[in-house]
């Protein structure tokens, strides 16, 4: 069996994946209350029950929202570093994790899964310790990178030759702009510790692109300063301009969605 994948929900209204091999099912955060994470698993023909372990890649509410309440029902052990763990426990919304399903890992360690492998990795991002994914299994790589001011020649260096990548395509700068938001907020979007912009995203995406790579996922995008539409046409546009042929399939951009999960894809 491949390693296969589904983005259950992307956006600031909620975030989490989902990778299963032969052996393994991963969970990476929790953005969705616990009865949502269970019906969109349900959506997939999968089951929280089936669940081995939790990835948390940083503390923000759109990635924990169910946390506790999908720890304590199923007793599932919880990986974080030990900021984020630090942040999770002052957390009343979170309530109290039993010591015996934290796990600590250190940015930059591989987690073993028995036939999976998780590379973690640092990002730029307002959080205390925030990580991306990579998962490799049998020759397979899929990295996933959300929640990021900036793609950093390191972060480059770890995501290339992904067979699939998940990464962030927050907003378009212009509809950001011009939005309700105050200032400050926008301000902090538009940092280096906040979210990738469209254009910023393709730049990313091109740097790191190879022969290997087969298809890339448009994820967390703005409900309020972005279109899915808006996203793909600029991001299309960027790769092209750089010599990447779209129209003959060269490499797949795919949707993730902040109400519904993507279908299953294998890597």
């Amino acid at each position: 069996m491949s390693m296969q994948f589904s983005v259950l929900a992307s956006g600031s209204t909620g975030n989490s994946l989902v990778v299963k091999s032969k052996h393994k099912r991963l969970l990476i955060d929790v953005g969705l209350s616990a009865k949502k994470m269970c019906e969109s698993l349900e959506q997939l023909g999968a089951r929280a029950e089936e669940i081995d372990a939790v990835l948390i890649t940083h503390e923000h509410s759109d990635h924990i929202k169910g946390l506790g309440v999908f720890a304590r029902k199923y007793g599932v052990p919880i990986y974080a570093n030990a900021a984020t763990w630090g942040k999770l426990q002052q957390m009343s919304t979170i309530g109290d994790i039993d010591e015996r399903q934290r796990r600590v890992f250190v940015t930059g360690d591989v987690l073993e899964f028995d036939d999976v492998q998780v590379q973690t990795f640092g990002i730029s991002h307002d959080a205390a310790e925030p990580v991306g994914f990579c998962f490799h299994h049998e020759q397979r790589k899929l990295s996933v990178v959300t929640d990021l001011g900036y793609v950093s020649e390191r972060i480059k260096q770890t995501i290339r030759e992904s067979d699939i990548l998940v990464m962030e395509s927050n907003h378009d700068v212009n509809l950001l702009r011009s939005g309700h938001y105050p200032w400050n907020i926008k301000r902090r979007i538009l940092s280096d510790i906040g979210h990738l912009s469209n254009v910023d995203a393709a730049a990313a995406m091109y740097d790191v692109l190879s022969n290997r790579t087969r298809r890339l996922y448009l994820a967390h995008l703005s409900l309020q300063h972005n279109l899915q539409d808006l996203a793909r046409m600029t991001v299309s546009q960027v790769l092209e301009e750089k010599g990447i042929e779209m129209a003959r399939g060269e490499v797949e951009l795919m949707h993730t969605y902040h109400d519904r999960p993507t279908k299953w894809d294998a890597v």
